[in-house]
Formats: structure tokens, C-alpha cells, sequence
């Protein structure tokens, strides 16, 4: 007995060293180049080397034992040009050559290093490590510089992850702290920037992988796989904008939402009955609050199974939701993805019937718990099991659901996820939990989105989801998780989002107010200011919390959320340019300081304010009692939205920051159209396009975006495209406007032009070469506009009833 206990002893002692040895790639012993691609035999392992794009270059570590490829999510096999390089070779190195960058291959060992084409290093492999595995861990070293590092989509802490680690593993963490990590979604691309030339990062891998930006070293910086094949994506910029745009030629750009998901949108777990959602849709419009959503949580379940209604408490839903509707509401039902075990339950049945639940090894269904106790969950990596799972959702579009909400999706269950051995069909290759984990809430997004497609075949899904692998944004919205109320979760909800958007996720947003918790009446009002300037714009709150409403904080309160939230109405034809933009180029629309400044050091950790689209400078305030902060304007000429004050940038201003305004800034050049204050996004068709005119020295362009909101017959070019050229220039404004695309329908359109900054009167102003006559006033009715000196604002109404509008404004 002795003598066997002690042969397993050295058994495991032998795997243990086996499993903790670093196996390095080795020299270079010969190479061979293909079409697109160079195949970098080595000692231990093959390097393949694969040109995607001029400025994309996919680099995949196969050890000798391991030749092998593997379906990716997000990019779907990539998006690949014909891409010419030539190859030459020394004593030392191979050298690749392609019009934007130089790939060298030294021999001994073998290591990768990347320069642009005038030969300033971007990348390089750490001489020492390199490539390694250890089991079925495989690692890259990099040499590490003075870079930053951003991006890994909404990770906690601060917004350059420099000397920090993080992990992608998808984890239910309600309350995370100011560092938690990881959290519920896994976005394993991040950007950086060496010798003032941004690149990025994207390692392709779902099983759990690690990341070390230089912590506890000064040597090198790190990626890792615990399973699966190392297989990353270079990504050239040189800036910073360039790398993001060319992120979404791989994993794809966000599609044009429904234009009421830009409305503000209301929350909390839960509304417990029917009559508790009426009563919240009639104070919105009894306190002429905008609103367009209204969600449910999951009490309105009948014992939380999935696409069922409460018999008692929401025993009418169709009545329910068609009331709603006419009052100008959407309705959004949340659907987590645990069945319960219950032989009554039809969908149960037809998940065991249609063999489409995960199991175990030995073939038995795998059950889980979570809120209606044991469940079975979808195995959402098999491609008829997405296709049953999307049909579900019949039940609730019958009833006149608008959109849905796919939450505990990481997966979680009560005493955290699946076991690890618990097997999905994985397209037929038979893949475990490890692997499958961080897709599982993408791919189920993936069957709801390919579901409502299909039952609403001209009608453009709303989703949001909680968990996600990188390209999920194809399918859904995403908002930070259970965050808490506090002041210090307000600053981590403006790092996350801008985390979020430098990682390619434009439609994101945070749980206005907090989660857990109960915020005061000025956290809840800070955060609503910050939260309108944000694509995704939701109130949500956990259950026994106080009522979070925008009237819950008093009469004063309730005037200053109301006058923020009819702001963020005003401006949705920018908003919506704006997702049109992001639409066609993958940019984000909150944008970090970062996209459009220089780098420094300064700009670099500067994660406190940003740009909402191409043109409004944000600055939320994040501490309490607070009525003034600092705010850095970059270069150029800036107006102030408040007061119209026109400010030289490339400074820090002290600006005041009274309870019921954020600091806002408007860039000069800018042309930002908007609208009337409706109660709903689509409540009318608005009679007058406000364009609110920001003159600048020289010219600048701008367009508006219109379509119907809602159908894709944008995709079939029925949209209408405005450009607008404004040039300023020897005591002269003109303004050329026009129609460059009027496949939409096209209303003799109503704008009202309201020049900002004008410090003296006009002395002529000209319409198509009209004379139009300026008061002083603008209650006199036979002027085309009014001069308001107090404001310095020029006002003009005009008619836009042709393809083509010129304006001549002459001081």
C-alpha cells in the first residue's frame, strides 16, 4: 500500500512539473509563404502569419501537437482584401513587407516585430519569452514600453489599465466594487499606443484568458489562453479612431436601432402588477416627463418560467400592453435563459422533446438553479436549438411586446455557473463549459436577435443584453450590470462606458441611479445629467429599494430631471445621426478624450468627461455639493451650450456646474439639429427642424440623417441625407443646404435657423438671393426671423421645400 501511494505521489508530482514547464516556440527553421499568409515553422510550434487587411495581421500559435482551427463568434472568418507584401531574408531575420507595415521575423529565437512603413516599432515580441505554452496555457510576451492600455470593454478601475491584470470569464457580480474583475461581459481586445501610433489587440479565444499590463513588471506586458489556440489579431491605426473602424471590418458594426430606443427609458425590479405599470405610464404623462420604455422584471412571470404571464397579476397582458400603446409606450420584457423543470410547462417539454438542452458526459440533461429553482438551460451553440429558442418569443410579440432583455446570461446560477464539464454541441464539435462560457450569453443574443427577425421580418429588434462576447453588439444593446448607488459607482459608470466604446461598443449605457441601493436626490439627478449623454439612457433599480423615478425626489428635483431629460428629446435628429454615423464606420458615440486629442500623459488618464458624437463636449459632475468643476477643452474654439459663450481651447476651464445643468460644450464649426419636446419619440412628425448654428473662422460640414425609424428600408436607401456647408469669412456667414440623398419620403420641411454668437445685428440676409427682412423682436410676425442682441442669436424660418437652400448672412 505504501509503495503505491507513494508511485502516485510521483505521478502527480511529475504532471504538476509537466503542466508548469514553459515550453518556448524555438529558433526559426524555415518559412513558407502563401497567398496571403507565411507559415513560420519552428522548433516546437508553427507561427502562421495571415495579412486580413493592409493593416490587419492575424498571428496564430499552433504547438507541434496541436494543429488545429476553431469557428470564431465574432469575427466569422474575418474580413479579408487581396493584400500584396514581398519577403526578404537576412543572417538574422525574414522581413515581410506590405504598403503600411514591416513584419519582422527574427531566427534565433523566433520573434515578431511589427513597425509601420517609415520603420518606427510598434509591437515586438519580449526577446526572452516570446511564445510559450505550459499545457494547454499558451502565453505572448510583449516588450513593454511607456504604453497605455484601454479598452477590454466595461472592466472596473481606471480607464488606463496600466499595471493592472484582468480575466475574461463572464460573472454574475451584483455590487461589484470599484476594482472587481471579472465582470459580466468578455471583450478581449484592448488599444494602445507606442512612439504616438495607436494599434490594438483582439485574442480570439472564449476560453477564460488573462491579460497583465505591467503589473508587478517592468519588462513585459501579457496575453494568455487556458485552453484553445493563441490566435490574435494586430491591428494597425496609426490612430487611434483608425484602429477602432478597422476592429468593426472584423467582428462587425452596430445595426441602426429602432429610433424609440433612443428615448429615455424606465425600470426597476419589479412593477409588480399590471395596474403598477399603468399607474407609472400615467404620471409620466400626467407630469409631462418624456418617456418612451417601460420594462418588466421578472415578477411578471407566472413563477418565473420563461414566456408566460402571472395569471393573477398581469392576467391581461394583450389589453395591458395595447393601452400602453396608445399611450405612446414600449414595452420591454426581460427573458433569462434557465426552463423550469416543471412537466407541465410546454416549453420544458419541448426542450427535452427537441433534444435542446446542455448535458453532461454521460448524456443526462443538466440542471441548474436559479429563480424558479431547478432549471434546464439551452445549449445555444447548436444552430436549430437558436432557431427554436427565437420562435419562442411568439408568444410574447403576439401580445405586443416591443423589445426584450436577456439577463443571467453569463450563465449564472445560484452558486456561480454550469460545471465545467457540462457539454454543448458546439456545431457539431462537441465542446465543454470552459470554452463555451463566454459565449453562451453572446450566442444567446444571437438566437433572440435571428428570432425577432424572423417574426417581425420588417421591424428592426430592440435587445439589451447583460453578458456578451466581443461582437455581440451586432445583436444587442449592453449596460454595465448591478451597480450600486454611490458617487464612486457614478465615476466608475463613466469610465465603464467609455470602456465599453473604446472597445467598439456604441449602444451602452449604465443603470441610471444605481441598482442596489437608494440614491439622494442630487446623486439621482448627477447621474440622469450624465445618463442622457449616453446612447443607452435607463433608470433601473433592485427590488425593496425606494421608488426611482424622475419625480420620486420632490418638486424641485422632478423640475430638473424633467428639464434634462426633454434636453436629451431635443437633440435626438443629432442623437440619431449620430447612431447613423456609428452605424457606417464602427465609431463610437461617446467618445474619450483621447480619439480626438493628441496623447499625453494628461489626455491619456483623462476619463472625466468626453465627447457625445462628433460635437457636444460632456463633463459630468461626479462628487456631491459640487456646483463648479475643471474642464479641459481641446484645441480650437468652443461655445458653451449654457450661455453661449465662445472660449479658446487647449486649456482647463473652471466652469460653474449649478444643480441643474451639466457642463456642456459645443465645438465651433458645429451645425446641431433638433426638435421640438414630444412625449415619446414618435408621439408626431416634428412640424420645425431647429438648426442651432455654431460659426467658426473658415468652413465646416455637417449632415442630418432621416429614415421611418423603425423599418429596414433604410438598407434599400430609402433615407433622406442633409449636408450643410457653413462658412464664415470677411464679415460674411453662408450657409449651403442640401438634399444629397431623398430616397425617404420628403415634407416641405419647416427649419428654423438659429445662428449662435452673433454679436451684432445683421445688415443684409439673403435667402436664394431673396432680401428677407430681421426685427428686433420675435413677435413680429411678417419678419422671416428676429436679431436677439441679450443672446447675440440670429433666428430665421425658412422653408426647405427644394433639393437645395443658400443662406447669406452679411454684418
Amino acid at each position: 500500500m505504501i509503495m503505491i501511494l507513494f508511485t502516485v505521489c510521483l505521478f502527480l508530482i511529475g504532471a504538476l512539473v509537466s503542466t508548469s514547464k514553459c515550453d518556448f516556440i524555438g529558433e526559426t527553421v524555415s518559412i513558407d509563404i502563401q497567398e496571403q499568409s507565411v507559415s513560420i515553422q519552428c522548433r516546437n510550434a508553427v507561427v502562421e502569419l495571415r495579412f486580413i487587411t493592409e493593416e490587419i495581421v492575424r498571428i496564430t500559435l499552433y504547438p507541434q501537437s496541436e494543429k488545429s482551427t476553431t469557428r470564431s463568434f465574432a469575427v466569422s472568418g474575418g474580413r479579408k482584401q487581396s493584400v500584396d507584401f514581398q519577403m526578404s531574408e537576412s543572417n538574422e531575420a525574414f522581413t515581410l513587407r506590405s504598403k503600411k507595415l514591416k513584419i519582422v521575423v527574427e531566427k534565433r529565437p523566433c520573434r515578431i516585430a511589427i513597425y509601420d512603413s517609415t520603420g518606427e516599432l510598434i509591437i515586438k515580441d519580449h526577446h526572452s519569452f516570446g511564445m510559450c505554452w505550459r499545457g494547454t496555457r499558451k502565453t505572448c510576451w510583449k516588450e513593454l514600453h511607456d504604453e497605455p492600455f484601454y479598452g477590454l470593454g466595461g472592466k472596473t478601475g481606471e480607464f488606463n489599465k496600466r499595471g493592472k491584470t484582468f480575466t475574461m470569464w463572464n460573472s454574475d457580480t451584483p455590487g461589484y466594487t470599484l476594482t472587481q474583475d471579472p465582470l459580466y461581459q468578455t471583450h478581449p481586445f484592448f488599444l494602445s499606443i507606442h512612439q504616438n501610433i495607436g494599434f490594438g489587440i483582439f485574442l480570439d479565444n472564449s476560453y477564460r484568458t488573462n491579460f497583465n499590463f505591467g503589473a508587478g513588471t517592468d519588462r513585459f506586458y501579457s496575453f494568455e489562453v487556458e485552453d484553445g489556440i493563441l490566435d490574435y489579431y494586430f491591428i494597425y491605426g496609426p490612430e487611434l479612431k483608425d484602429v477602432i473602424a478597422r476592429y468593426a471590418l472584423l467582428v462587425g458594426k452596430l445595426p441602426l436601432p429602432p429610433r424609440w430606443s433612443l428615448g429615455y427609458q424606465q425600470s426597476r425590479w419589479s412593477y409588480s402588477t399590471d395596474r403598477d405599470l399603468i399607474a407609472i405610464a400615467n404620471k409620466f404623462r400626467n407630469r409631462k416627463i418624456p418617456c418612451d420604455t417601460l420594462y418588466l422584471d421578472i415578477d411578471y412571470m407566472d413563477g418565473y418560467r420563461c414566456f408566460t404571464w402571472h395569471p393573477e397579476n398581469f392576467a391581461h397582458p394583450k389589453k395591458m400592453i395595447r393601452e400602453l400603446h396608445e399611450m405612446g409606450f414600449k414595452i420591454v420584457t426581460i427573458i433569462d435563459p434557465g426552463i423550469k423543470v416543471d412537466e407541465t410547462y410546454s416549453i420544458y417539454q419541448e426542450g427535452l422533446e427537441g433534444d435542446h438542452f446542455s448535458k453532461y458526459p454521460d448524456g443526462s440533461v443538466y440542471q441548474g438553479q436559479v429563480w424558479p429553482d431547478w432549471c434546464c438551460f439551452p445549449d445555444f451553440s447548436r444552430k436549430r436549438t437558436r432557431k427554436w429558442w427565437g420562435k419562442l418569443y411568439k408568444k410574447l410579440i403576439d401580445v405586443g411586446v416591443d423589445g426584450f432583455w436577456n439577463d443571467m446570461n453569463e450563465p449564472t446560477t445560484w452558486g456561480g455557473t454550469f460545471p465545467d464539464i457540462v457539454e454543448f454541441d458546439d456545431e457539431g464539435e462537441k465542446s465543454d463549459h470552459l470554452k463555451i462560457h463566454n459565449l453562451y450569453g453572446a450566442l444567446m443574443a444571437q438566437a433572440t436577435h435571428e428570432g425577432l427577425m424572423s417574426l417581425r421580418k420588417n421591424e428592426r429588434p430592440f435587445l439589451l443584453t447583460r453578458a456578451g462576447y466581443a461582437g455581440v453588439y451586432r445583436y444587442a444593446a449592453m449596460w454595465t450590470g448591478d451597480n450600486v448607488s454611490s458617487w464612486e459607482h457614478l465615476r466608475l459608470a463613466v469610465r465603464m462606458c467609455l470602456g465599453l466604446s473604446m472597445s467598439g461598443y456604441a449602444f451602452c449605457g449604465s443603470d441610471i441611479g444605481g441598482f442596489m441601493g437608494a440614491p439622494t436626490a442630487e446623486l439621482y439627478s448627477r447621474w440622469l445629467q450624465f445618463g442622457i449623454f449616453c446612447p443607452l439612457c435607463r433608470t433601473h433599480t433592485a427590488i425593496n429599494t425606494p421608488e426611482q423615478e424622475p419625480w420620486s425626489y420632490g418638486e424641485e428635483f422632478e423640475s430638473i430631471n424633467r428639464k434634462i431629460i426633454e434636453l436629451r428629446y431635443r437633440l435626438l435628429p443629432y442623437l440619431y445621426y449620430e447612431f447613423y454615423t456609428a452605424s457606417k464606420t464602427g465609431l463610437p458615440i461617446m467618445r474619450p478624450m483621447l480619439l480626438e486629442v493628441a496623447s499625453t500623459k494628461k489626455i491619456e488618464a483623462m476619463d472625466d468627461q468626453y465627447l457625445f458624437g462628433n460635437d457636444l463636449l460632456v463633463a459630468p459632475v461626479l462628487q456631491e455639493n459640487i456646483r463648479c468643476r475643471g474642464v479641459y477643452l481641446p484645441p480650437g474654439e468652443w461655445y458653451d451650450y449654457w450661455t453661449d459663450e465662445r472660449i479658446t481651447g487647449d486649456r482647463e476651464i473652471i466652469m460653474n456646474a449649478p444643480l441643474d445643468q451639466i457642463p456642456l460644450f459645443v465645438r465651433a464649426g458645429a451645425i446641431i439639429p433638433m426638435q421640438d419636446v414630444t412625449n415619446y419619440v414618435d408621439e408626431k412628425e416634428p412640424e420645425y427642424l431647429y438648426l442651432h448654428l455654431y460659426p467658426c473662422d473658415g468652413s465646416s460640414v455637417r449632415s442630418i440623417y432621416e429614415d421611418d425609424g423603425i423599418s429596414f428600408k433604410y438598407l434599400n436607401q430609402e433615407y433622406n441625407l442633409i449636408t450643410i456647408e457653413m462658412k464664415q469669412f470677411d464679415g460674411c456667414i453662408e450657409l449651403n443646404s442640401k438634399y444629397t440623398h431623398t430616397a425617404y419620403r420628403k415634407k416641405n420641411r419647416k427649419f428654423e435657423l438659429i445662428f449662435h454668437g452673433i454679436s451684432t445685428r445683421p445688415e443684409v440676409v439673403t435667402v436664394e438671393g431673396r432680401l428677407v427682412k430681421i426685427s428686433d423682436s420675435e413677435h413680429i410676425v411678417q419678419a422671416d426671423g428676429f436679431f436677439d442682441k441679450r443672446s447675440q442669436c440670429l433666428n430665421l424660418t425658412l422653408n426647405h421645400d427644394k433639393d437645395q437652400m443658400y443662406v447669406q448672412i452679411v454684418f
